[in-house]
């Protein structure tokens, strides 16, 4: 079995970026991210935590701002409409879940397109889905990332994607596409699950289900993205793929551990968009 690492290549790539965040700082062009983080959910913390590192690690100013677990739809509304309006800010990030009495829809929609460095926006994915120049949801562009690397071209390969998330599955699924993949995606109402992954090439698993795909699932050569955080009756942090049963088995695929596979890289995605977007805003500025 072929483990594709998420740590090292997040590691080359964030050595670049550190170099080119220099650069553009010795210009006088300082790149900011704003996270906002709403109550204090210990996941969210955590993730929270690990973006404010990544973006030091690279010279990005991280801004972070906590905001009560009862305030306003209204007021969060009001902290995202002058985070869009700063200048320092380049990349608005809100960190989900929010609390239930606060509609997420409505408060990804009020991030302005050009500052929406998650790509979870309705003008980002449209402008995904029709294949215009966009900011690419992070995992799912880490996903590719790790594939290029991996020398793994999905051209003319056949790609399941287990399940249908607009965070995850729908653009995976279209970048998938538009690499030139055939793609089924699959989801609780597939009928012949066991089908579509046996003739898969690419699988890329997205459910938070521990353990879920299992050797004998999956033809040999095959290439696996797993997706999934979860924690095994252990408490050990582990992915939708039984990676021991794999290595038990010595299964003849490429896969991507959890972790250090897909989390690395969908954090360093993080910090690529940011650095586009500052790019934007900057040539913007200049009239170009």
């Amino acid at each position: 079995m072929q483990k594709i690492s998420g740590t090292d290549l997040a590691k080359r790539l964030r050595h670049d970026m550190k170099a080119e965040v220099a650069a553009l700082k010795e210009a006088g062009r300082q790149i900011g991210l704003a996270v906002v983080l709403v109550g204090h959910d210990p996941a969210s913390e955590i993730y929270v935590a690990n973006k404010e590192k990544a973006c030091q690690e690279v010279g990005i100013v991280s801004r972070k701002i906590v905001l009560p677990e009862n305030i306003s739809e209204a007021d969060l509304l009001t902290e995202v409409a002058q985070l869009n309006a700063d200048p320092a800010i380049h990349g608005i990030l809100v960190q989900l879940p929010l609390p239930k009495h606060i509609d997420e829809n409505k408060v990804i929609c009020a991030i302005s397109p050009e500052k929406d460095v998650d790509g979870f926006s309705p003008v980002n994915l449209g402008r995904l889905l029709i294949g215009q120049k966009a900011f690419v949801p992070c995992t799912p562009q880490g996903c590719m990332a790790l594939l290029e690397a991996a020398g793994l071209s999905p051209e003319g390969k056949k790609a399941v994607v287990i399940g249908r998330s607009n965070i995850v599955g729908k653009p995976m699924a279209l970048l998938l596409m538009q690499a030139n993949a055939t793609v089924t995606v699959c989801h609780s109402k597939t009928r012949d699950l066991a089908n579509e992954l046996a003739q898969a090439d690419i699988l890329v698993v997205a459910i938070g289900k521990a353990g879920f795909i299992q050797p004998d699932q999956v033809k040999d050569g095959a290439v696996i993205i797993d997706v999934g955080i979860n924690r095994n009756k252990d408490g050990k942090v582990c992915g939708d793929v039984d990676e021991a049963a794999f290595l038990a088995a010595n299964k003849d695929v490429a896969l991507t551990p959890v972790p250090g596979g897909v989390g690395p890289m969908t954090i360093t995605m993080l910090l690529k968009n940011t650095i586009l977007a500052e790019a934007a805003a900057f040539t913007a500025k200049e009239g170009r």
